[in-house]
C-alpha cells in the first residue's frame, strides 16, 4: 500500500497539518500507520469530515458516522466541480437507464434492462406492451426533467409533483398531475392510505413541514418519501414519482440520485412498514444513505476510468 505525509494529506484534503495529526491521534483515518511521532496515510484514504460541520443540522446520533462518511465523499465530488460536459454525459447515460429499469420494474414492468435501452432509444420492442414502452419513456422525460429543475435551482412546490407525475404517468392521460379522488390500497402493505378527500390538505401540510424541518438532507429526504407514499396522492404512479422527487431532493442538495434496485424491493418494502407499523423510519434512512454513498462510489470510479483513458 502507498503512503503520504501529513503534510501532503492536509494539502490534498485542504486542511491544516495541525487537523490532520488530530484526526490520525482520534482514530479517524482508516490504515493509518504511526512510528514514532510520524504518521503514514493511506493515498486512498478518505477525508473524514469534521463532526462540527453537521451542528447545523439535527442529526440522530446513530447516523452521525454515516452521514459524516457520505459528506466527506461529498465533499471529495465538491472540489471537482464543475465537472465537464463530457463527465456530466457519462454519469448520465451510465445512470439512466438503469434507473429507469429498476423504478419501473418494481411498479411491474415487463421490460429488461437491455429492452429498456432500446426503448430509450426509439426502438419498439416486439411482443411487450404499449404501457411499458410509455412508462420508460415518460420516466425518462420526468428525469430529464427534474435534471432542469436542479440546474435552474427552481423552488420545490405543489406544481412540480404534478408535472413530475403527468410525465410518469404518459399512459393514463386521463389520470396524469390530478389526485385521486377514489379510495386505494396497497396490496400487500400494512399501511392503508388516506381517504382522497384529505389527500390535498395532507400534500400542502406536508410540503409545509419538510420546507420548515432542518434535518440532514439524507435524512429529510427519506422521511418525505416515507410520508408521500403513504398518502398516495396519486391513482398509479406514486413508486415512479416518489423516487424522482426523492432524486430531486437530494441533487438539489448537492447528492447524486440513488437507484433503488427491483432486487432490493423487499428491502424497500419492508422499510415502509417497519414506518407504518412500528414508526421506525431508521430502515429507509439507512436505505437511502448507503445508495447515497453506493452512488458517490461509482461515480468516482467512472471519473477516473476517464482521467486513466484520457492519459
Amino acid at each position: 500500500m502507498e503512503y503520504m505525509k501529513v503534510t501532503q494529506a492536509a494539502e490534498k484534503w485542504g486542511i491544516s497539518d495541525r487537523r490532520v495529526r488530530i484526526l490520525c491521534q482520534q482514530g479517524k483515518i482508516e490504515g493509518v500507520v504511526q512510528k514514532g511521532r510520524t504518521y503514514f496515510i493511506p493515498v486512498n484514504a478518505v477525508k473524514p469530515v469534521d463532526g462540527r460541520k453537521l451542528r447545523h443540522k439535527s442529526v440522530s446520533e446513530q447516523y452521525v458516522p454515516l452521514f459524516s462518511r457520505i459528506d466527506s465523499l461529498k465533499e471529495q465530488l465538491d472540489s471537482r466541480r464543475p465537472l465537464t460536459a463530457g463527465e456530466l454525459k457519462r454519469l448520465q447515460d451510465e445512470f439512466l437507464v438503469e434507473y429507469t429499469y429498476n423504478s419501473n420494474a418494481i411498479e411491474g414492468n415487463t421490460l429488461t434492462l437491455q429492452e429498456t435501452a432500446l426503448v430509450l432509444e426509439g426502438v419498439t420492442i416486439d411482443r411487450k406492451p404499449l404501457k411499458d414502452h410509455l412508462e420508460a419513456v415518460g420516466h425518462k422525460d420526468a428525469f430529464l426533467y427534474v435534471q432542469e429543475l436542479v440546474k435552474n435551482k427552481v423552488p420545490f412546490s405543489e406544481a412540480i409533483i404534478k408535472q413530475i407525475h403527468t410525465l410518469v404517468l404518459m399512459d393514463r392521460p386521463e389520470d396524469r398531475g390530478i389526485y385521486r379522488r377514489i379510495p386505494v390500497r396497497i396490496m400487500g402493505a400494512y399501511h392503508t392510505p388516506p381517504e382522497p378527500t384529505v389527500v390535498p390538505e395532507m400534500m400542502e401540510n406536508l410540503i409545509d413541514e419538510f420546507a420548515k424541518k432542518k434535518l440532514h438532507p439524507i435524512e429529510s429526504v427519506a422521511l418525505f418519501h416515507l410520508k408521500f407514499e403513504g398518502i398516495h396522492p396519486f391513482v398509479d404512479g406514486n413508486g415512479r414519482t416518489g423516487r424522482l422527487i426523492m432524486n430531486l431532493f437530494l441533487m438539489q442538495n448537492g447528492y447524486p440520485p440513488i437507484n433503488v434496485k427491483f432486487t432490493d424491493r423487499k428491502r424497500y418494502y419492508e422499510a415502509f412498514d417497519s414506518y407504518f407499523r412500528d414508526n421506525d423510519d431508521s430502515a429507509m434512512v439507512t436505505m437511502v444513505a448507503e445508495y447515497v454513498e453506493e452512488t458517490f462510489s461509482q461515480m468516482f470510479n467512472l471519473l477516473q476510468q476517464g482521467v486513466m483513458n484520457n492519459e
